[in-house]
């Protein structure tokens, strides 16, 4: 849970500058099946005691070796040069995931860290079209290891990889995403309380990937599967644009009806926005969170700002990944 004490939406956060990070060695302690497309993972060390939690959306880089990390001399003070200078060959594989769950050591156990993975093009016996994190986490057995980088100390906001910032006073939230949203949205509506409202709209490749979740807030979630049937972000777009004026009360709506934005060039960086001061024009206004895919995230922004009129402050936006690329391409 979020070290976060406020009862609104929010709550009252510890926001400090920066956060210091480091790298945890860890080893699978449980692998557990949750769908046909996801696969959960146990992690668990002594050096986790030391881990920063931050609660909600929280990212964290795993380091997949390519041989043991006590080979490696790293540096204590800059992780990510030491990374970046190692020859490609021995440099471990880099991506980017949620803490779905943290659990901190006691008297009588380690500290566990659970981490959901989509087995892009695995489930379905396309392997090749995987992404090394995928492959890894569908062979991974008890026993193996990686390196997770994250904050050493406990706390909470963007200097610890939590994005999920909406306006303390906001009581009406939508969150939209694809699979790889589904570990986000899934811890962010666990910590939500109650007297907030919370649509989820997640779309998902089948059937088989339903699960359910948990929250004190005023739930409602619809799950989208593909079923081979759709692209990918179509069914997704279709529902937001059939739900999202009606989440929307009229004072809001009124508040910045037709509002330009700036086109967004997907190849000149990395889509991300979340407002740093979200502001809710009443009780009821909607703030927006959208993640996954980089154009269907950019046409979902789009919609809800210029056609539904959400203020551009009320939404969050973050590409996941970009069809056709790997991450850091």
């Amino acid at each position: 849970m979020s070290t976060d004490t406020g009862t609104a939406a929010r709550g009252t956060r510890t926001r400090p500058r920066q956060a210091a990070y480091g790298l945890f060695e860890v080893q699978v302690a449980a692998v557990q099946r949750l769908g046909a497309s996801f696969v959960r993972l146990t992690f668990t060390s002594p050096e986790l005691a030391g881990f920063g939690a931050g609660g909600y959306d929280q990212r964290i880089k795993l380091l997949l070796l390519k041989e043991p990390f006590a080979a490696h001399d790293v540096p204590g003070d800059d992780w990510y040069t030491w990374w970046r200078e190692l020859p490609e060959d021995v440099r471990p594989t880099m991506r980017t995931y949620t803490v779905r769950a943290f659990r901190p050591a006691t008297a009588h156990a380690q500290a566990e860290l659970d981490v959901d993975f989509v087995l892009h093009g695995v489930q379905d016996g396309q392997g090749g079209h995987a992404g090394p994190a995928s492959r890894w986490a569908a062979e991974a057995v008890v026993g193996d290891a990686l390196v997770l980088v994250g904050p050493t100390a406990p706390g909470g906001g963007r200097a610890w990889g939590v994005e999920w910032a909406p306006p303390a006073e906001a009581r009406t939230l939508l969150l939209a995403g694809d699979e790889t949203a589904v570990p986000a949205v899934s811890a962010i509506l666990e910590q939500l309380p109650a007297g907030v409202k919370a649509t989820a709209l997640l779309e998902v490749p089948s059937a088989g990937d339903l699960t359910g979740l948990l929250s004190e807030a005023d739930l409602t979630v619809e799950w989208l599967p593909r079923n081979g049937s759709h692209a990918p972000g179509e069914l997704l777009q279709r529902r937001v644009h059939e739900v999202a004026s009606a989440l929307v009360d009229e004072v809001s709506a009124q508040a910045a009806p037709g509002t330009e934005l700036e086109d967004v060039d997907l190849d000149a960086g990395i889509l991300w926005e979340v407002p740093e001061h979200a502001v809710a024009s009443g009780p009821q206004a909607l703030y927006a969170w959208l993640a996954g895919e980089c154009g269907v995230v950019k046409a979902l922004r789009r919609h809800l700002v210029r056609e539904v009129g959400v203020p551009r402050t009320s939404v969050a936006f973050m590409g996941y990944w970009r069809e056709g690329r790997a991450e850091g391409e």
